[in-house]
């Protein structure tokens, strides 16, 4: 009797625990109720949808809230985990199983639970996938859904409901103000035409759904961080297209990268099915297999798929053209509410489907992980990065793989044999030394190691989405070889610089050699710290050591405002960027100028201007200020166009003129005010596009390259007249080029080259091209044979050869800086940051 009253207090003591959240999960509000408004009927902002979020985490115990980071604006970035009340106790232990089965953590997995992540508006204004979020998970913990807690027995839903917070309240804040009391759906309306940026990109203007293999930007690196404790088995990516368009979802469009497995395609398959039943059911109009091919690494699609998942892309059709609702060209109106219901719908399709083949993905899954660690697929099988290169960039590279978990170390011991060498685009014989870096293909993430590392990425069909080639040795300025055999690799960590900037006494002057992003990122707190510097125009030696030109001269003299703290500060900070300082008695050299002579140049710190607003690439615009705001730390001030006529261009050193349509607005009197800027010392750097406007203007001497004629027997244009309607879009990549990597050769005694050798590869992504500058210095120039690895079409090759891609043209006192090529695409491609550096701070 005495436990039976025992019993029936416990009894009554958990149920005053646990009734209250059994009441609240039967009350638990819909998205509607909640925030008082039919979804569809409104834009919903980004703290709205938090909000629903954690109060959905807080009712039921099937969701947990997690924030993982925040944007540059300071808007939280989270995540919520869905599953059944069974599973959401051992949440913890189906995550690191999962990480076993990829051979990530040691041990036996002793769950089957397979990961499906559902990430929502990476493209800020393709807003309508963060209002489906709304509804997708409430009715996955819905109590009255029996049929999602069935799914959700044997699968974990993730949920990341605005991979891009920033751009889509930039575009939610902004539509809400230009909207009237109901939507205008004709395509004249202001609401349909955002201005100059839009709302598609991040705070810096980048596209996060390019950033996922690179991580240049804040939300990236958290967003991949947290993906990789994870590693699920199926990764949807939601995007919106254009407003005439059907909704697309998988089998992706070729080409697919050779990497991807034949089970990868066939699942897809499975899926698109399943999706094709519930649109057929709702005569909704879809497509499949065209135009979003799976190639480039660093989608929301590709990324999963290179770490073992099932990634897709789903596209409805809308964006930020349509706005609350837009008339189609078939006459019916496109609505929010229809847009969210379309990408609801292959939410909870691609749940289901999961669940339905729980077995089958976490099996394959294992199977794609047991691959990799005992037959990996590619040509190659080890990726080998010389000792010898610098250590900032090995370091910087090293750091980017670590953030994927790509394993690499040192060669087990020194041999001779057969490699692809980077550098001459040849197989040769080449030697491996105990002291090398070796990646192997023989880990866990062999597939995205061969990726970033194959030299020539195995295209398929010639048809793609974006660049084809995007090598780490190329992009870092590392040499090193692909080997088809195996190397034994030792666990070894990146290399590490030892500096030891203690100086005793007062040197006559400080040394810094110039080769690397991180001698920029020092000068630029050289300079703001109001330290007077110079730098030598050609090499020379002092005390033995010889130095090239670019070489960083940080003498007292000029310095005597400082006192005693000019050592301590000048130490101070080049120790903080790992740079070591080499201090010298005296300005009077062994072999070349002296420190007092004409050819060592004082360095002023430039004032620097960016051209920005409507007629500019946000893209570049971005990518420059990110450059000058998070990689160098330094200075910039954005000019809109439209601006100029009202701000003096002689307050400031350098203008920077993105890629761009300028029309009108730097034509006549205002570029004939640019002129006469340069003239009195003014520095223009044109990035790209932005030549194409300056080529065979007066005064400028840059000139466009026509292709040649080759129509030696006078039928070329005959048989195009024949050609077939239906091959017109293959037949015009001849003479494109999406995206290659060219090899130039370059002259580095121009202060432009300082801190390259005699070559530099290159990112070309047009076809644009122009001839050497017959009244300039040509200092990065592509001659014949100059193509190394990626898609370029024959006639575009052609075109190519002896073209300019780096020039400078003297105008009376400044001069003009012709970048055809932009050196920070994407902020990816390391090795041009230093030449970007050089345009902005060296004469």
């Amino acid at each position: 009797m005495k436990n039976l009253k025992i019993g029936l207090s416990f009894l009554v003591i958990l149920l005053f625990f646990i009734s209250p959240h059994i009441h609240a999960q039967d009350n638990l509000q819909s998205p509607e109720q909640y925030l008082g408004y039919e979804l569809g009927s409104k834009w919903t902002p980004h703290y709205k949808v938090m909000n629903y979020f954690r109060y959905v985490s807080e009712q039921s115990p099937m969701v947990t809230f997690e924030q993982y980071g925040t944007t540059n604006e300071g808007r939280e970035l989270v995540i919520v985990k869905v599953a059944s009340e069974e599973n959401h106790g051992r949440l913890e232990q189906i995550r690191m199983d999962n990480l076993k089965r990829a051979g990530l953590l040691d041990g036996d997995p002793a769950t089957n639970i397979p990961i499906v992540w559902l990430s929502y508006n990476v493209h800020g204004n393709e807003t309508s996938s963060s209002e489906a979020a709304l509804k997708t998970l409430y009715e996955l913990v819905r109590p009255g859904n029996a049929t999602s807690k069935q799914w959700l027995s044997n699968t974990v839903v993730i949920m990341d409901p605005m991979i891009n917070p920033d751009g889509r309240d930039r575009y939610v804040n902004w539509y809400t103000q230009v909207v009237g009391d109901e939507f205008n759906a004709y395509g004249d309306a202001r609401e349909h035409h955002e201005p100059w940026p839009g709302g598609r990109t991040n705070h810096y203007y980048f596209d996060l759904n390019r950033d996922w293999a690179w991580l240049t930007q804040k939300e990236s690196r958290q967003r991949v961080e947290l993906y990789q404790q994870w590693m699920p088995q199926i990764h949807v990516d939601y995007h919106e297209q254009s407003y005439t368009s059907p909704y697309y979802f998988a089998p992706a469009a070729e080409p697919f990268h050779k990497a991807i497995t034949d089970w990868q395609r066939e699942f897809q398959y499975t899926i698109g099915r399943n999706h094709a039943r519930y649109f057929d059911s709702n005569s909704w109009l879809y497509f499949t297999r065209e135009v979003f091919d799976l190639f480039y690494p660093s989608y929301g699609d590709t990324y999963p798929i290179f770490n073992g998942s099932i990634g897709m892309t789903y596209e409805q059709a809308g964006g930020g053209y349509a706005g609350l609702g837009i008339i189609k060209p078939e006459g019916d109106t496109l609505t929010l509410n229809d847009r969210l219901t379309h990408h609801y719908t292959t939410g909870m399709s691609t749940v289901e489907i999961a669940s339905q083949n729980a077995e089958k993905l976490v099996g394959e899954f294992a199977e794609y992980y047991d691959s990799a660690l005992e037959n990996p697929t590619g040509e190659y099988k080890s990726f080998v990065i010389k000792a010898g290169n610098n250590p900032d960039k090995m370091k910087a590279l090293f750091d980017l793989l670590n953030k994927h978990n790509i394993e690499y170390g040192k060669a087990a011991r020194s041999r001779n044999l057969n490699g692809y060498n980077y550098n001459t685009g040849t197989t040769e014989r080449v030697s491996v030394s105990e002291n090398d870096y070796v990646v192997s293909a023989f880990q866990p993430k062999s597939v995205l190691a061969r990726v970033l590392f194959e030299p020539r990425p195995q295209l398929a069909d010639s048809l793609t989405y974006d660049i084809t080639t995007w090598e780490q040795h190329y992009a870092y300025g590392l040499d090193g070889y692909a080997l088809q055999e195996r190397i034994a690799v030792n666990q070894a960590p990146a290399p590490v610089k030892n500096v030891n900037n203690r100086v005793d006494g007062s040197p006559y002057a400080y040394l810094a050699e110039w080769k690397d992003l991180a001698d920029l990122q020092m000068l630029s707190e050289l300079l703001q710290n109001d330290i007077k510097l110079r730098y030598a125009e050609e090499a020379f030696a002092i005390d033995g050591i010889s130095y090239d030109p670019g070489t960083l001269i940080i003498t007292r003299n000029g310095n005597t405002q400082m006192g005693s703290e000019f050592d301590s500060k000048v130490q101070e900070i080049a120790t903080r960027h790992g740079q070591q300082l080499n201090p010298v008695s005296t300005g009077f050299v062994s072999s070349g100028s002296d420190f007092g002579a004409s050819s060592v140049e004082y360095l002023k710190a430039p004032r620097v201007a960016l051209l920005s607003g409507e007629g500019t690439s946000s893209y570049m615009v971005g990518e420059i200020w990110h450059y000058f705001d998070r990689q160098i730390d330094y200075p910039v001030t954005l000019i809109n166009v439209e601006d100029l006529g009202s701000i003096s261009l002689h307050e400031y050193d350098v203008l920077i003129m993105p890629d761009g349509y300028y029309n009108d607005e730097l034509n006549g009197p205002r570029m004939n005010e640019i002129k006469e800027w340069i003239t009195s010392g003014g520095r223009l750097i044109a990035v790209e596009g932005a030549n194409g406007m300056l080529a065979g203007k007066e005064g400028f001497s840059l000139k466009r390259k026509d292709a040649d004629n080759n129509d030696e027997e006078g039928n070329d244009d005959e048989e195009e007249m024949l050609e077939r309607y239906g091959e017109s879009q293959r037949e015009s990549i001849s003479s494109s080029n999406s995206g290659s990597i060219f090899k130039l050769t370059m002259d580095n005694s121009h202060p432009l080259a300082f801190g390259y050798g005699d070559t530099y590869f290159t990112l070309k992504r047009n076809a644009d091209a122009y001839s050497y500058l017959d009244s300039g210095w040509n200092v990065g120039v592509a001659k014949e044979n100059a193509h190394m690895s990626g898609f370029v079409g024959y006639m575009a090759k052609e075109k190519l050869e002896n073209t300019l891609t780096f020039g400078v043209q003297n105008m009376g006192r400044g001069s003009v800086v012709y970048i055809i090529d932009n050196p920070l695409f994407r902020a990816f491609w390391y090795n041009g940051k230093l030449l970007f550096g050089n345009a902005v701070f060296f004469n």
